[in-house]
């Protein structure tokens, strides 16, 4: 995958039926978990100044929604991290582009910018079950840091650095 094929929309209020729709996709739902409570906090995170949220595109198609926000105002398990860090969730939408390589290839354009731009690091929390995403996370860059406690039960914590 070429990373230059992926283009973040900040999401906007007009994307909430989008997403509505996404978060009900039964391959998103196993991971995310209900519709409509996922929906609620996406949507209620549109405008917090901590969170930026994005509709994922390649060459012009919408498919994927990721969210990045400021660590230390979600900093839920995780343990210290240096100033900065910015933590990172996403999932792909449409069935026709999971397992095609899509994952790894805009996580890892997205934070290659942010990093480059100088955020010195991302981490994400995958369930230790979702053996999918912990792949696309190493081959986006990513490494294992361990197991955390958060709200949600175990996640893996999984960093990338500059």
């Amino acid at each position: 995958m070429e990373p230059c094929a992926y283009q973040f929309r900040p999401m906007t209020k007009a994307d909430l039926p989008l997403i509505k729709r996404w978060l009900a996709m039964p391959h998103v739902v196993e991971w995310w978990g209900e519709p409509d409570e996922q929906f609620g906090l996406v949507s209620g995170d549109l405008d917090h100044p901590a969170m930026d949220q994005y509709i994922v595109h390649f060459d012009g198609r919408p498919f994927g929604y990721l969210q990045c926000y400021r660590l230390t105002d979600w900093n839920i398990g995780f343990g210290p991290q240096p100033e900065e860090t910015r933590g990172i969730d996403q999932f792909i939408a449409e069935p026709d582009m999971v397992n095609r390589g899509h994952g790894s290839g805009f996580i890892r354009a997205f934070t290659t910018r942010l990093l480059a731009d100088g955020t010195p690091r991302v981490v994400i929390d995958p369930d230790p079950k979702n053996t999918r995403a912990i792949r696309a996370y190493e081959k986006a860059g990513f490494r294992r840091d361990g197991l955390v406690e958060t709200p949600d039960g175990t996640a893996l914590l999984m960093i990338r650095e500059a």
